[in-house]
């Protein structure tokens, strides 16, 4: 009871790299409020092949619901279950991707159980609140962390009174990593019928199509993105032969993805990818909150750009001040030479 729960999202029988950020994170608040992490997980036969992707990230129970219509993905079975084993479970807790299935998840959960959501958190901490208009004390809330007004200022949400504390976050915004404490690795595999009714299969999938990703962004050791300081498409070119040389990718702020310049799946930042490399080059970016949030964790930062003043700078390890017109080519030549 009052345990923190995190739904995971599979793909046939692979569990989405998200929730196994999540579980990480799900771990970590646990352990903070001295109570059990638990997951569950809907599919079609996916018993026996789920649980080593789950329990080594610190799970003490998963609850793996396997039948016929969970897979693919639709709305109704997926809410009923969550809904319905909430309401068994109590969780003080319930984290999910945000991703195009735990955008649908989430709020249809959130709504039957009167509880709300955060979407797009970026950071998740446990803390205190006094509420001021009644002088109420409360402990051990989960602060639902996510920029707020365009990006403008980052909020902190609580949820005094309603449970489960529910919040959706991005991938790649939190880290995964395997648990190397104790937990208890239970599973159970419960009755689907009891938490189902016949009526939630009546919308099948007749026809699925998913496509690979087109970059490895995310996964990149180093990322060179531009702004709309780059100016044109044809300045991304130059990007592009960079981050060639770099044996990198490249990688956008939003204003140069909605002015056509490059692909959407290149987009850093809130409302984009969140990415984590070794190196991140930033060409031509002003460093908007939204942008910062999804790469302020970079190992080193470095900016180009022809305004000294550019907020970005505040937060990079080494500024180059010029137009990227003239320090881009300048970076291809001297990697070119220096790396045959």
């Amino acid at each position: 009871m009052n345990n923190v729960f995190v739904y995971c999202e599979i793909e046939g029988t692979t569990v989405a790299e998200v929730s196994q950020e999540l579980l990480t994170k799900g771990r970590k608040l646990a352990n903070q409020l001295g109570v059990e992490l638990h997951a569950v997980v809907a599919g079609t036969g996916i018993k026996g092949k789920v649980e080593d992707q789950i329990l080594p990230y610190g799970v003490d129970k998963l609850f793996v619901f396997d039948g016929e219509g969970l897979f693919p993905y639709t709305s109704a079975p997926h809410t009923d279950i969550l809904v319905n084993l909430f309401k068994e479970e109590k969780p003080q807790i319930a984290l999910m991707g945000a991703t195009v299935i735990g955008r649908d998840l989430g709020p249809r959960v959130s709504s039957s159980l009167t509880s709300g959501l955060t979407a797009d958190c970026t950071q998740l901490e446990i803390g205190d609140y006094d509420e001021k208009k009644t002088g109420q004390h409360y402990e051990n809330l989960l602060y639902q962390i996510r920029p707020a007004f365009g990006g403008n200022i980052v909020a902190t949400i609580v949820n005094p009174d309603h449970r489960p504390q529910m919040a959706t976050v991005r991938s790649g915004v939190m880290q995964k990593a395997l648990y190397d404490g104790k937990a208890k690795n239970e599973v159970v595999y419960p009755e689907v019928a009891k938490y189902v009714p016949e009526f939630d299969y009546v919308v099948k999938v007749l026809d699925r199509h998913v496509e690979a990703a087109q970059n490895n962004l995310k996964a990149a050791p180093i990322v060179v993105a531009g702004g709309y300081g780059m100016g044109s498409k044809e300045g991304f070119d130059m990007l592009f032969q960079l981050a060639k040389e770099l044996h990198g990718e490249v990688g956008a702020s939003r204003a140069a993805v909605d002015a056509g310049w490059i692909a959407a799946d290149r987009q850093v930042g809130q409302t984009g990818v969140t990415v984590h490399p070794k190196v991140y080059i930033a060409c031509g970016i002003s460093g908007q909150i939204q942008h910062i949030a999804g790469m302020q964790d970079a190992g080193i930062i470095i900016s180009v750009n022809s305004d000294p003043d550019a907020p970005i700078n505040q937060i990079a390890d080494y500024v180059i001040t010029g137009t990227v017109e003239e320090v881009v080519p300048k970076l291809i030549k001297y990697y070119k030479s220096n790396t045959k």
